[in-house]
């Protein structure tokens, strides 16, 4: 008698703890969504100037609402689930007492404090981590923290993988070695899932949790980068564009060196876009009822009905060009973001389409600049993020960069990423190259198309030029206005 025996599958959870909302995806072994479900942060809290912080416990309290509704939604059985992987928002810092709990909300990395040494201020402090510290903590009970999401105001030695070993560079960060975690590479368990998560959540008790790395670097691995001949962008509230490689580079001019989701590997960072994608929404909220009642009219939704009409609209959008400073850096307060180039013929589509041409002509400048001083040249381009849902988008990248642009199955991938160093903790597969080769599938790919290639590496040189030729006005504004109002002050 033959019997055909069929194993339980099993399934990987990952938490994705990202600047706009917490979210939580259950995975099967395959790399593929079975359930998942977020949380939006609160706003961020500003009771004073330079002060910018996550209000209450919000960081933890999204993840438990995120990570409840996906295990409510998950119609397999809680046993198959082999672990729980974690990312967070970097370039943050948590203040906790011995416990494991908040004292202070946690430091958003806007929060002018990060920019400096810690600066103790309240004797209830006894640990200063980071966000996937603190969770890990939460979570897990056990103060652990990855490595690689010490980026910033930390006393640690990047190329080492490990705390600065002078005392002295040691030292001038304020902090004693008593008062951070215990240091765990990507790929760790740091912990087990406690009483009062599981309690909170549904997530089986005694579940290992693994550590990760930043939310970008978690990305870049769950998006399938290996080497440096294919690149990411990621469309997000900030827009990234990231390569990854094997060695650390302590000053590099056009990007620079972040820890990897894999031990002993760099996330090569370009410049980036603040306020990315979050143009569009703007545009989408200026429009307002408009938009609302014309996608309504045609069956779709805001961003389907919008991306219809930019695939109408010609390449170069009839002359109007996008800068995208909507958020000017601290360093340059004059930067403004700008349309030029307005005639009768531009609509909302216009400006919609010159949005997307605006990013793509950005990010393809810094991701050259940053390839120039690799010595690389990617032959592949990844798009990720939610923007990557728009065919449009993905073919004006693919046009602007000259280059096959991919988009994954799974589009957020952060979670994904979380996923992976799961199943290499958990010996499901012997490498990040097995596990990335199983679990990352690519779903579409756009060609470029040589003529409209052509005309957008003129108009790319074009919008490169903009800046330097507006920043003059800008200033001269900016002085006007600082004038004016300190005129008007009592």
């Amino acid at each position: 008698m033959t019997m055909n025996l069929t194993l339980p599958k099993k399934y990987i959870l990952g938490i994705d703890g990202g600047s706009q909302s917490s979210k939580v995806v259950i995975f099967d072994t395959d790399g593929r969504v079975v359930c998942e479900a977020s949380q939006a942060l609160k706003p961020l809290s500003t009771p004073a100037p330079g002060v910018v912080e996550h209000p209450d416990d919000d960081l933890y309290d999204s993840i438990v609402a995120a990570a409840s509704r996906a295990m409510e939604a998950f119609s397999g059985d809680p046993a198959d689930i082999i672990g729980v992987g974690l990312c967070t928002i970097r370039c943050c810092r948590a203040l906790t007492r011995a416990d494991g709990t908040l004292v202070e909300p946690v430091q958003n990395w806007m929060d002018e404090r990060l920019s400096k040494p810690y600066e103790p201020t309240n004797d209830d402090v006894v640990y200063v981590t980071t966000t996937s510290g603190y969770l890990m903590g939460r979570i897990t009970g056990q103060l652990t923290d990855t490595v690689a999401n010490y980026i910033g105001p930390w006393p640690m030695d990047v190329g080492a993988w490990d705390w600065f070993s002078d005392e002295k560079e040691f030292d001038s960060f304020n902090v004693s070695r008593g008062m951070l975690y215990r240091l765990q590479m990507p790929g760790d368990v740091g912990g087990h899932v406690n009483d009062e998560f599981a309690a909170r959540t549904g997530i089986p008790r005694g579940l290992p949790v693994v550590h990760t790395a930043n939310d970008k670097a978690a990305e870049a691995l769950g998006a399938g980068l290996r080497d440096e001949t294919t690149g990411l962008v990621s469309l997000g509230t900030y827009i990234a564009g990231m390569i990854v490689g094997a060695e650390y580079v302590a000053e590099p001019k056009a990007y620079f060196s972040n820890f990897a989701s894999e031990p002993h590997r760099y996330l090569y960072e370009s410049g980036g876009i603040r306020r990315g994608m979050w143009t569009v929404s703007w545009l989408r909220g200026l429009l307002g009822q408009e938009i609302t009642e014309a996608s309504s009219a045609a069956g779709l939704t805001g961003d389907e009905h919008l991306n219809a009409l930019a695939s109408a609209v010609p390449p170069g959008s009839d002359g109007l060009l996008c800068v995208l400073d909507w958020l000017a850096p601290p360093t340059e307060p004059h930067k403004r973001g700008m349309f030029v180039g307005f005639d009768e013929r531009h609509g909302y589509a216009h400006m919609y389409r010159a949005i997307l041409e605006g990013i793509a002509f950005t990010m393809k400048k810094n991701m050259v600049d940053m390839q120039e001083e690799r010595g690389i040249r990617i032959n592949t381009l990844v798009v990720s993020g939610g923007g990557s849902s728009s065919d449009p988008c993905m073919q004006i990248f693919a046009d602007v960069f000259g280059i096959p642009v991919v988009r994954n199955e799974v589009r957020n991938a952060a979670g994904l990423g979380a996923a992976i160093c799961v199943a290499v903790a958990c010996d499901l597969y012997p490498t990040f190259d097995d596990a990335s080769s199983n679990m990352v599938h690519r779903e579409d790919r756009f060609e470029p198309n040589p003529e409209n290639a052509e005309l957008y590496a003129r108009l790319g040189e074009v919008s490169a030029d903009l800046r330097a030729q507006t920043d003059s006005i800008l200033q001269r504004t900016h002085r006007i206005l600082l004038d004016h109002q300190g005129a008007n002050r009592p």
